[in-house]
Protein backbone atom coordinates (compact mmCIF):
# COMPACT_ATOMS: atom_id res chain seq x y z
CA UNK A 1 0.00 0.00 0.00
CA UNK A 2 1.52 3.33 -0.54
CA UNK A 3 1.99 6.00 2.13
CA UNK A 4 -0.22 9.00 1.33
CA UNK A 5 0.60 11.94 3.49
CA UNK A 6 -2.13 14.31 4.85
CA UNK A 7 -2.13 17.92 3.37
CA UNK A 8 -0.63 20.50 6.26
CA UNK A 9 -2.38 20.86 9.25
CA UNK A 10 -2.54 24.70 8.41
CA UNK A 11 -4.48 24.17 5.25
CA UNK A 12 -7.54 21.68 7.62
CA UNK A 13 -10.29 23.28 9.85
CA UNK A 14 -11.73 21.36 12.13
CA UNK A 15 -15.29 22.65 13.49
CA UNK A 16 -14.97 23.62 17.17
CA UNK A 17 -11.61 24.45 18.07
CA UNK A 18 -8.77 26.91 16.53
CA UNK A 19 -5.38 26.02 14.68
CA UNK A 20 -3.78 26.73 18.64
CA UNK A 21 -5.79 23.81 19.74
CA UNK A 22 -5.17 21.75 16.95
CA UNK A 23 -1.35 21.84 17.46
CA UNK A 24 -1.92 20.57 21.14
CA UNK A 25 -2.14 17.28 18.95
CA UNK A 26 -0.83 17.40 15.59
CA UNK A 27 -1.60 14.86 12.58
CA UNK A 28 1.05 12.46 12.14
CA UNK A 29 3.26 13.27 9.53
CA UNK A 30 3.46 9.94 7.84
CA UNK A 31 0.85 7.32 8.00
CA UNK A 32 0.32 3.79 6.33
CA UNK A 33 -3.17 5.07 6.09
CA UNK A 34 -5.04 6.90 3.74
CA UNK A 35 -6.74 9.26 6.24
CA UNK A 36 -5.71 11.52 8.78
CA UNK A 37 -4.23 10.18 11.90
CA UNK A 38 -3.23 11.81 15.27
CA UNK A 39 -1.02 10.37 17.62
CA UNK A 40 0.73 10.37 20.90
CA UNK A 41 3.03 8.53 23.11
CA UNK A 42 2.55 7.56 26.70
CA UNK A 43 5.77 6.47 29.16
CA UNK A 44 5.98 5.83 32.68
CA UNK A 45 3.15 8.59 33.11
CA UNK A 46 4.87 10.80 30.95
CA UNK A 47 3.87 11.94 27.22
CA UNK A 48 6.92 11.76 25.36
CA UNK A 49 6.11 12.27 21.86
CA UNK A 50 2.96 12.79 19.46
CA UNK A 51 2.45 13.42 15.58
CA UNK A 52 4.76 10.29 14.87
CA UNK A 53 4.05 8.44 12.10
CA UNK A 54 2.16 5.31 12.41
CA UNK A 55 4.27 3.11 11.12
CA UNK A 56 6.16 3.91 14.27
CA UNK A 57 3.70 2.38 16.66
CA UNK A 58 4.80 -1.41 16.17
CA UNK A 59 8.15 -0.50 17.98
CA UNK A 60 6.57 1.58 20.54
CA UNK A 61 4.46 -1.22 21.57
CA UNK A 62 7.54 -3.34 22.39
CA UNK A 63 7.88 -1.50 25.26
CA UNK A 64 5.33 -2.72 27.79
CA UNK A 65 5.58 0.64 29.77
CA UNK A 66 4.19 2.41 26.47
CA UNK A 67 0.71 3.77 26.09
CA UNK A 68 -0.08 4.89 22.62
CA UNK A 69 -3.32 7.27 21.33
CA UNK A 70 -3.95 6.76 17.59
CA UNK A 71 -6.82 8.84 16.23
CA UNK A 72 -8.04 8.21 12.87
CA UNK A 73 -10.36 10.55 10.73
CA UNK A 74 -13.16 8.52 8.64
CA UNK A 75 -11.03 5.67 7.81
CA UNK A 76 -12.01 2.94 5.41
CA UNK A 77 -11.88 -0.53 5.25
CA UNK A 78 -8.12 -1.18 4.22
CA UNK A 79 -7.07 1.79 6.73
CA UNK A 80 -8.71 -0.38 9.31
CA UNK A 81 -6.96 -3.57 7.64
CA UNK A 82 -3.78 -2.34 8.87
CA UNK A 83 -4.43 -1.76 12.55
CA UNK A 84 -6.56 -5.26 12.58
CA UNK A 85 -2.98 -7.07 11.61
CA UNK A 86 -1.21 -4.53 14.16
CA UNK A 87 -3.62 -5.04 16.86
CA UNK A 88 -5.13 -8.13 16.62
CA UNK A 89 -8.42 -6.19 16.16
CA UNK A 90 -11.60 -8.94 15.60
CA UNK A 91 -13.01 -8.49 12.12
CA UNK A 92 -16.96 -7.94 14.04
CA UNK A 93 -15.28 -5.32 15.89
CA UNK A 94 -14.06 -3.39 12.73
CA UNK A 95 -17.08 -4.06 11.00
CA UNK A 96 -19.12 -2.03 13.81
CA UNK A 97 -16.57 1.29 13.25
CA UNK A 98 -16.98 1.34 9.99
CA UNK A 99 -20.75 0.80 9.79
CA UNK A 100 -22.81 4.67 10.67
CA UNK A 101 -25.50 4.16 13.40
CA UNK A 102 -24.38 2.19 16.04
CA UNK A 103 -26.20 1.75 19.08
CA UNK A 104 -23.79 3.21 22.00
CA UNK A 105 -21.93 -0.16 23.23
CA UNK A 106 -19.10 -1.56 24.91
CA UNK A 107 -18.42 -5.25 23.32
CA UNK A 108 -16.08 -7.18 24.86
CA UNK A 109 -13.31 -9.29 23.05
CA UNK A 110 -10.63 -11.47 24.14
CA UNK A 111 -7.67 -8.92 23.01
CA UNK A 112 -9.79 -5.73 23.51
CA UNK A 113 -12.55 -3.92 24.07
CA UNK A 114 -15.01 -2.09 21.82
CA UNK A 115 -16.21 1.52 22.49
CA UNK A 116 -19.46 2.66 20.28
CA UNK A 117 -20.21 6.47 21.75
CA UNK A 118 -21.34 9.88 20.41
CA UNK A 119 -20.67 13.46 20.53
CA UNK A 120 -23.11 16.07 20.67
CA UNK A 121 -23.86 19.64 20.11
CA UNK A 122 -26.88 21.80 19.89
CA UNK A 123 -28.43 24.47 17.22
CA UNK A 124 -29.75 27.15 19.98
CA UNK A 125 -31.75 28.57 17.00
CA UNK A 126 -33.62 25.74 16.36
CA UNK A 127 -33.27 23.36 18.76
CA UNK A 128 -31.70 20.60 16.40
CA UNK A 129 -29.40 18.29 18.16
CA UNK A 130 -26.48 17.42 16.23
CA UNK A 131 -24.23 13.69 16.70
CA UNK A 132 -21.20 12.87 15.63
CA UNK A 133 -20.06 9.10 16.22
CA UNK A 134 -17.29 7.61 17.42
CA UNK A 135 -15.54 4.50 17.61
CA UNK A 136 -12.52 3.20 20.31
CA UNK A 137 -10.58 -0.01 20.27
CA UNK A 138 -9.39 -0.13 23.79
CA UNK A 139 -6.12 -2.35 24.39
CA UNK A 140 -4.05 -3.19 27.47
CA UNK A 141 -1.58 -0.82 26.01
CA UNK A 142 -3.45 1.66 23.38
CA UNK A 143 -6.66 3.92 22.70
CA UNK A 144 -7.71 3.92 18.80
CA UNK A 145 -10.35 6.25 18.73
CA UNK A 146 -12.65 6.39 14.98
CA UNK A 147 -14.17 9.85 14.09
CA UNK A 148 -16.96 9.54 11.61
CA UNK A 149 -16.93 13.57 11.42
CA UNK A 150 -15.09 16.40 12.23
CA UNK A 151 -17.89 17.00 14.60
CA UNK A 152 -15.89 15.50 18.00
CA UNK A 153 -13.06 18.20 18.88
CA UNK A 154 -10.06 16.02 19.48
CA UNK A 155 -8.29 18.94 20.15
CA UNK A 156 -10.15 19.74 23.28
CA UNK A 157 -9.92 16.04 24.17
CA UNK A 158 -6.18 16.39 24.35
CA UNK A 159 -6.53 19.54 26.30
CA UNK A 160 -8.32 17.70 29.00
CA UNK A 161 -5.55 15.09 29.25
CA UNK A 162 -3.60 17.86 29.58
CA UNK A 163 -4.66 19.07 32.28
CA UNK A 164 -4.23 16.29 34.43
CA UNK A 165 -1.63 14.55 33.53
CA UNK A 166 -1.02 13.56 37.26
CA UNK A 167 -2.97 10.33 35.91
CA UNK A 168 -1.40 9.61 33.06
CA UNK A 169 0.42 7.31 34.86
CA UNK A 170 -2.58 5.24 34.72
CA UNK A 171 -2.39 4.44 31.03
CA UNK A 172 -5.50 3.26 29.01
CA UNK A 173 -7.23 4.06 31.96
CA UNK A 174 -6.87 7.60 32.04
CA UNK A 175 -7.35 7.83 28.70
CA UNK A 176 -10.08 6.46 28.05
CA UNK A 177 -11.18 8.46 31.25
CA UNK A 178 -10.67 11.68 29.37
CA UNK A 179 -12.33 10.89 26.42
CA UNK A 180 -15.49 9.85 28.07
CA UNK A 181 -15.56 12.90 30.59
CA UNK A 182 -15.76 14.84 27.42
CA UNK A 183 -18.35 13.22 26.19
CA UNK A 184 -20.05 13.63 28.99
CA UNK A 185 -19.76 17.23 29.65
CA UNK A 186 -20.74 17.53 26.01
CA UNK A 187 -24.22 16.01 27.05
CA UNK A 188 -24.16 19.04 30.24
CA UNK A 189 -23.58 21.50 27.86
CA UNK A 190 -26.75 20.41 25.12
CA UNK A 191 -29.10 19.89 27.96
CA UNK A 192 -28.13 23.33 29.44
CA UNK A 193 -29.08 24.94 26.14
CA UNK A 194 -32.28 22.73 25.96
CA UNK A 195 -33.15 24.38 29.23
CA UNK A 196 -32.42 27.74 28.12
CA UNK A 197 -34.57 26.39 24.91
CA UNK A 198 -37.54 25.31 26.92
CA UNK A 199 -37.60 28.71 28.72
CA UNK A 200 -38.01 30.22 25.84
CA UNK A 201 -41.05 28.44 24.87
CA UNK A 202 -42.66 28.97 28.31
CA UNK A 203 -42.15 32.93 27.42
CA UNK A 204 -43.71 32.46 23.71
CA UNK A 205 -46.54 29.95 25.61
CA UNK A 206 -47.65 32.91 27.60
CA UNK A 207 -46.87 35.65 25.26
CA UNK A 208 -49.59 38.23 24.89
CA UNK A 209 -49.65 37.83 21.22
CA UNK A 210 -50.48 34.11 20.61
CA UNK A 211 -47.81 32.09 19.15
CA UNK A 212 -49.67 28.78 18.54
CA UNK A 213 -48.18 27.58 15.81
CA UNK A 214 -44.53 28.83 16.71
CA UNK A 215 -45.04 26.98 19.85
CA UNK A 216 -45.92 23.15 18.57
CA UNK A 217 -43.29 23.49 16.02
CA UNK A 218 -40.56 24.18 18.69
CA UNK A 219 -41.67 21.84 21.06
CA UNK A 220 -41.75 19.21 18.79
CA UNK A 221 -38.40 19.78 17.74
CA UNK A 222 -37.22 19.68 21.38
CA UNK A 223 -38.76 16.86 21.83
CA UNK A 224 -37.18 15.01 19.20
CA UNK A 225 -33.63 16.54 20.39
CA UNK A 226 -34.68 15.12 24.39
CA UNK A 227 -35.86 11.49 22.54
CA UNK A 228 -32.34 11.78 20.33
CA UNK A 229 -29.98 12.58 23.58
CA UNK A 230 -31.34 10.10 25.64
CA UNK A 231 -31.27 7.50 23.27
CA UNK A 232 -27.41 8.16 23.05
CA UNK A 233 -27.30 8.44 27.39
CA UNK A 234 -28.86 6.22 28.73
CA UNK A 235 -26.59 2.93 27.45
CA UNK A 236 -23.96 5.17 28.17
CA UNK A 237 -24.68 4.40 32.17
CA UNK A 238 -23.92 0.67 31.50
CA UNK A 239 -20.63 1.38 29.36
CA UNK A 240 -19.15 3.23 32.18
CA UNK A 241 -21.15 0.29 34.69
CA UNK A 242 -18.76 -2.10 32.70
CA UNK A 243 -16.11 -0.65 32.49
CA UNK A 244 -15.29 -0.52 36.30
CA UNK A 245 -15.54 -3.98 36.31
CA UNK A 246 -12.37 -5.38 37.81
CA UNK A 247 -12.38 -8.66 35.43
CA UNK A 248 -11.66 -6.26 32.81
CA UNK A 249 -8.73 -4.63 34.06
CA UNK A 250 -9.03 -1.86 32.07
CA UNK A 251 -9.61 1.10 34.91
CA UNK A 252 -7.12 0.92 37.76
CA UNK A 253 -8.45 0.73 41.45
CA UNK A 254 -6.92 4.51 41.87
CA UNK A 255 -9.00 5.41 39.23
CA UNK A 256 -12.31 4.11 39.99
CA UNK A 257 -13.42 7.04 42.09
CA UNK A 258 -12.66 8.70 38.63
CA UNK A 259 -15.18 6.44 37.09
CA UNK A 260 -17.33 6.59 39.67
CA UNK A 261 -17.59 10.53 39.60
CA UNK A 262 -18.26 9.96 36.02
CA UNK A 263 -20.85 7.29 35.95
CA UNK A 264 -22.31 9.59 38.44
CA UNK A 265 -22.60 12.67 36.20
CA UNK A 266 -23.98 10.27 33.51
CA UNK A 267 -27.25 9.39 35.59
CA UNK A 268 -27.45 13.02 36.91
CA UNK A 269 -27.75 13.63 32.58
CA UNK A 270 -30.38 11.36 32.30
CA UNK A 271 -32.55 12.05 34.61
CA UNK A 272 -32.15 15.69 33.28
CA UNK A 273 -33.34 14.33 30.19
CA UNK A 274 -36.24 12.90 31.68
CA UNK A 275 -37.06 16.16 33.47
CA UNK A 276 -36.89 18.41 30.57
CA UNK A 277 -39.04 15.74 28.19
CA UNK A 278 -41.65 15.86 30.64
CA UNK A 279 -41.78 19.53 30.82
CA UNK A 280 -41.70 19.48 27.04
CA UNK A 281 -44.99 16.90 26.91
CA UNK A 282 -46.12 19.46 29.50
CA UNK A 283 -45.68 22.48 27.31
CA UNK A 284 -47.32 20.67 24.45
CA UNK A 285 -50.35 19.77 26.46
CA UNK A 286 -50.17 23.62 27.93
CA UNK A 287 -50.42 24.71 24.43
CA UNK A 288 -53.17 22.63 23.89
CA UNK A 289 -55.44 23.52 26.64
CA UNK A 290 -54.47 27.16 26.16
CA UNK A 291 -55.90 27.16 22.06
CA UNK A 292 -59.28 25.30 23.82
CA UNK A 293 -59.84 28.22 26.49
CA UNK A 294 -58.95 30.83 23.48
CA UNK A 295 -61.33 29.04 21.31
CA UNK A 296 -63.96 28.70 24.33
CA UNK A 297 -63.72 32.63 25.07
CA UNK A 298 -63.90 33.41 21.43
CA UNK A 299 -67.23 31.19 20.96
CA UNK A 300 -68.41 32.85 24.04
CA UNK A 301 -68.03 36.47 22.74
CA UNK A 302 -69.56 35.66 19.55
CA UNK A 303 -72.37 34.06 20.94
CA UNK A 304 -72.89 37.27 23.18
CA UNK A 305 -72.55 39.68 20.16
CA UNK A 306 -74.51 37.30 17.89
CA UNK A 307 -77.16 37.24 20.70
CA UNK A 308 -76.98 41.04 20.90
CA UNK A 309 -77.99 41.65 17.48
CA UNK A 310 -80.39 39.25 17.53
CA UNK A 311 -82.77 41.52 19.22
CA UNK A 312 -83.12 44.26 17.49
CA UNK A 313 -83.60 42.14 14.03
CA UNK A 314 -86.39 40.54 15.81
CA UNK A 315 -87.77 44.42 16.68
CA UNK A 316 -87.04 45.54 12.93
CA UNK A 317 -89.08 42.12 11.96
CA UNK A 318 -91.93 42.76 14.14
CA UNK A 319 -92.05 46.60 12.82
CA UNK A 320 -91.67 45.64 9.43
CA UNK A 321 -95.32 43.56 9.41
CA UNK A 322 -98.35 44.93 7.33
CA UNK A 323 -100.38 45.59 10.13
CA UNK A 324 -101.53 48.64 12.25
CA UNK A 325 -99.93 49.65 15.14
CA UNK A 326 -99.54 52.09 17.47
CA UNK A 327 -97.45 54.90 15.16
CA UNK A 328 -97.60 52.67 12.04
CA UNK A 329 -96.61 55.06 9.14
CA UNK A 330 -95.63 57.95 10.99
CA UNK A 331 -92.31 59.02 12.35
CA UNK A 332 -92.78 58.98 16.11
CA UNK A 333 -93.05 54.84 15.31
CA UNK A 334 -89.76 55.00 13.88
CA UNK A 335 -88.54 56.61 16.50
CA UNK A 336 -89.83 54.40 18.96
CA UNK A 337 -88.43 51.41 17.20
CA UNK A 338 -85.49 53.05 17.38
CA UNK A 339 -85.33 53.53 21.06
CA UNK A 340 -85.98 50.22 21.59
CA UNK A 341 -83.04 48.26 19.74
CA UNK A 342 -80.66 50.93 21.43
CA UNK A 343 -81.78 49.91 24.68
CA UNK A 344 -82.15 46.35 24.09
CA UNK A 345 -78.90 46.26 23.13
CA UNK A 346 -77.44 48.69 25.45
CA UNK A 347 -79.17 46.33 28.11
CA UNK A 348 -77.37 43.21 26.78
CA UNK A 349 -74.53 44.76 26.23
CA UNK A 350 -74.54 45.30 30.17
CA UNK A 351 -75.60 42.19 31.21
CA UNK A 352 -73.41 40.12 28.74
CA UNK A 353 -70.14 42.44 30.05
CA UNK A 354 -71.13 41.64 33.77
CA UNK A 355 -70.71 38.06 33.44
CA UNK A 356 -68.05 38.62 31.06
CA UNK A 357 -69.70 37.16 28.51
CA UNK A 358 -68.28 38.98 25.78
Amino acid sequence: MTTTQPPPLAARTFRGHDPDTALASPLSISTPTKCQARTRLYRNGKMVGQGFPVADISEYLRDKGAVIWLDLRDPDREDLAVLSEEFGLHPVAVEDAIDEHERPKLDRYRTHLFLAAYGVYLDVLTGKLATSELAAFITHHALITIRKDDGLDVGAVAESWDASRDLAEYGVGYLLYGLIDYLVDGYFAALQSLDDYVEGLEDQLFSTVPQDRAVQRHTFELRKSLVLLRRIVLPMREVVNTLMRRDLRVVPETMHPYYQDLYDHVLRVTEWSDSLRDLANSILETNLTIQGNRMNVITKKVSGWAAIVAVPTFITGFYGMNVPYPGFDKVLGFAISCVIMVVSAAILYILFKKNDWI
